[in-house]
C-alpha cells in the first residue's frame, strides 16, 4: 500500500483527486494540504510514500516544497501535477529532485500508473511537458549567460567589464545581442525573461 499527500490550492479538486485515488487497491491518502506550507508539514508529520503537488500554492510554492524536503534528506518522493510547460519550473524541479512532472488534465487511470511507477523507483515525466521544454532550447551561449548572471546581480558595465576581462563595449555589444535574442525591452526584462525560462539561475 502506498501512502500518499496531495498538495492543490483549491479545494474542489484537492477533494475529487483524493476520492479517485483512493479508489485504486494500492493507494491511501493520508493527508491533504491546500497551501505549501501544510504540505511540508503533513509530509514531515506523516512520512508519506509520495506527495502529490501543485506548483503554485499559497505560503510556499510546490517548488519550495521539494527544495526543501531534498535539503532535509527526506525519503518522500515528489509528483509534481501542473498546468504550466514552463522551462524554469521544469528545470528547477528536476534540479529539486522531482520524480514526476505532470499535467493536471491526464486522466486519474494514468497519474495512478505514474505513482506507481515512482514508487517503484522510476521517473515520469509527462511527453507533453518534455516537448515543450524541448522545444525551448537556451538560444544563449556561456558567455552571455555570464553577463546575464552579473546583470541579475546588479552589476554596472564597468563592474562586468572588470570581472570578465571585456572591454566595456564588448560588455554593450554582448547585452545588445542578448535583448535581440530574448525580444526582451531592457536589461531587467532580459534577466526576468532569462530566470523565468530556466537559462539562469534565479
Amino acid at each position: 500500500m502506498m501512502k500518499i499527500v496531495i498538495a492543490e490550492d483549491q479545494g474542489m479538486l484537492r477533494g475529487a483527486m483524493s476520492t479517485l485515488l483512493s479508489m485504486e487497491e494500492d493507494i491511501e491518502v493520508v493527508g491533504q494540504a491546500g497551501d505549501g506550507e501544510e504540505a511540508l508539514r503533513l509530509i514531515l508529520n506523516l512520512n508519506p510514500d509520495l506527495c502529490v503537488m501543485d506548483i503554485e500554492m499559497p505560503v510556499l510554492s510546490g517548488l519550495d516544497v521539494a527544495e526543501r524536503l531534498k535539503a532535509e534528506g527526506s525519503r518522500c518522493r515528489v509528483v509534481i501535477v501542473t498546468t504550466f510547460a514552463r522551462t524554469g519550473y521544469f528545470q528547477r524541479a528536476m534540479r529539486a529532485g522531482v520524480q514526476g512532472y505532470l499535467l493536471k488534465d491526464a486522466p486519474v487511470s494514468d497519474l495512478a500508473g505514474a505513482l506507481r511507477t515512482i514508487h517503484a523507483g522510476g521517473r515520469v515525466i509527462s511527453p507533453e511537458l518534455a516537448y515543450s521544454m524541448w522545444e525551448q532550447e537556451n538560444p544563449l551561449t556561456e558567455r552571455e549567460q555570464d553577463i546575464l548572471r552579473h546583470l541579475a546581480q546588479g552589476s554596472t558595465v564597468g563592474e562586468i567589464s572588470g570581472a570578465l576581462f571585456l572591454s566595456p563595449g564588448t560588455v554593450r555589444n554582448y547585452i545588445s545581442e542578448i535583448m535581440q535574442k530574448l525580444e526582451a525591452k531592457n536589461r531587467i526584462d532580459a534577466v526576468a525573461i532569462a530566470q523565468n525560462k530556466g537559462w539562469i539561475e534565479t
